[in-house]
């Protein structure tokens, strides 16, 4: 089935708060979602006014530049920088790019006029879960791997070549298109899950009754990012 995509814009005219400008550091590199892209060089604009050096965040899988998807964190591109300024509602994206970068990032809402520095514990909480996944993953022998028929998320190819890279270990396979988490404890023996699907599952961690770690975690794994 051939899929259209079409853009959707905010009818929403973005005024960065004087307070917020006047909080950022000086050098802000600016990421934000399809529906602000319109708005990007005018949001540059209030930042240079206020003195700023700006730049524009490159991610994996993005169609424009300054736009982020959530699921692309391991490959962003940027110069150096003294913190992000994300655009947008909710805290996926801006989640993303604690991820994917090490310095401070900061969320302005445009719908309800909210800004605030997004809590970087976050990203210590899930460098932590990933370490408790990988140790797992290498000291037990019956694993389970998640895998997705979702387009664009299909890895089966990979998570088959840890049978090989792996060959002591006991894999389980599931396969789903929608996760459903209760149903991984019909499986008590497994001892640790692999999410070979999107890898913001790491968000949903704590839902796993196992512990779990993302493929691309795995030392000898071949991808990057789905």
């Amino acid at each position: 089935m051939k899929v259209h995509f079409i853009e959707a814009h905010a009818d929403l005219q973005i005024s960065l708060p004087e307070d917020l400008l006047d909080t950022l550091p000086e050098r802000i590199c600016l990421s934000t979602t399809s529906q602000f892209i319109p708005q990007v060089d005018a949001m540059r604009a209030q930042l240079e006014q206020k003195g700023k050096t700006t730049s524009l965040l490159s991610a994996l899988h993005s169609k424009h530049k300054g736009q982020i998807l959530g699921c692309g964190f391991t490959d962003f591109k940027f110069p150096d920088v003294d913190a992000f300024l994300y655009v947008g509602d909710g805290l996926f994206h801006p989640k993303a790019l604690l991820l994917g970068t090490e310095v401070p990032v900061f969320r302005y809402d445009p719908f309800i006029e909210k800004w605030e520095e997004v809590d970087p514990s976050f990203r210590t909480k899930v460098e932590k879960q990933r370490k408790v996944g990988l140790s797992t993953f290498l000291m037990k022998d019956n694993i389970g791997i998640i895998i997705s028929t979702k387009p664009g998320q299909n890895l089966m190819k990979h998570a088959f070549a840890l049978k090989k890279q792996y060959p002591d270990k006991n894999f389980y396979f599931l396969v789903t298109s929608t996760l459903d988490f209760i149903q991984l404890g019909n499986f008590p023996f497994i001892e640790c899950f692999v999410n070979t699907a999107c890898n913001r599952l790491q968000d949903d961690y704590d839902k796993f009754p196992k512990p779990m770690v993302n493929i691309e975690d795995i030392p000898g794994n071949t991808i990057k990012n789905p």
